[in-house]
């Protein structure tokens, strides 16, 4: 049994802006998260949203909001992710700090 199965933890929800047409990077960002993330999340929910909204929640807390951090970077929301679900699992170079 995984980690976030043991502490319920491991649940990810992208709400994206459906007016702005932002489907595509809301999928492209699950997918990456799906792949790293393979055995620790539990669950990943794409939810339709209006007015500009781009928000990542891992268990209904929010980590990444475009409209205060901007759009995030895949290693950024990855991190976040990690904190939460499986916080000694290596990311590799992702967790090298940007030059």
């Amino acid at each position: 049994m995984t980690e976030a199965a043991v502490s319920g933890s491991g649940r990810v929800e992208i709400e994206y802006c459906t007016q702005c047409g932002w489907l595509p990077r809301a999928a492209w960002l699950a997918q990456e998260l799906l792949t790293t993330f393979e055995a620790e999340l539990t669950e990943l929910a794409l939810k339709p949203g209006k007015g500009g909204i781009f928000v990542v929640r891992v268990d209904d807390e929010i980590i990444w909001d475009r409209r205060e951090q901007g759009f995030p970077e895949p290693t950024a929301v990855k991190r976040a992710v990690r904190d939460r679900v499986a916080p000694g699992k290596s990311l590799g170079h992702s967790d090298k700090p940007a030059s």
